[in-house]
């Protein structure tokens, strides 16, 4: 293998790296309803791919292993991607909390943060339980958990990706969106 191999092979791994990080965010955007920013990385994303694209197809019989820089920069850009998309942390949660004991200390913690609480009580399987919804941006969502552990290091949650957030009056009554709903014709 020639330097000048070697070189193209660690430009086409980097450039690899830089288009799939940019379309794994863009994918996240999209679902997130972000349209400009997806428009705007898909741009810049599909542009690179092009480039890196057109340098491997000619080169790659003359060099195999362009096509492992190739393939290694795909997938290591894949976790980068998801790498930079956690510390970004675009979007919002539900984070949904199931306590005992501690739910009325934990309520008044996150609201004395600044966040809404929703309390609802339940049956858990060995008793009663208290489930707290917190609606808040995914990068506060540690913060928000340390306080809670150091209230109860023994907690329960699950967290949930918001779609679309609203305000004003909930509604009382809304038809529940179910896929069937999709393909009925009116």
């Amino acid at each position: 293998m020639t330097l000048t191999v070697l070189l193209t092979g660690m430009l086409v791994f980097l450039a690899r790296v830089l288009d799939v990080s940019l379309g794994t965010i863009r994918t996240i955007s999209i679902i997130q309803g972000r349209t400009l920013l997806a428009f705007f990385l898909g741009f810049v994303e599909i542009s690179i791919w092009l480039g890196v694209i057109s340098a491997v197809i000619t080169q790659v019989k003359e060099n195999p292993v362009l096509a492992v820089f190739y393939a290694l920069g795909f997938a290591t850009g894949n976790v980068v991607g998801i790498t930079i998309e956690r510390r970004i942390a675009m979007g919002s949660i539900v984070i949904k909390i199931m306590a005992r004991e501690s739910a009325s200390e934990l309520a008044n913690r996150i609201r004395a943060l600044g966040y809404g609480v929703t309390e609802f009580q339940g049956t858990g399987m060995t008793g009663t339980v208290t489930e707290l919804y917190i609606v808040c941006a995914r990068r506060d969502f540690r913060g928000i958990m340390q306080e809670v552990k150091g209230i109860d290091p023994d907690v329960f949650f699950v967290t949930e990706p918001v779609g679309t957030l609203g305000s004003g009056k909930i509604p009382s009554t809304m038809e529940p969106a179910r896929w069937r709903n999709i393909f009925k014709k009116k």
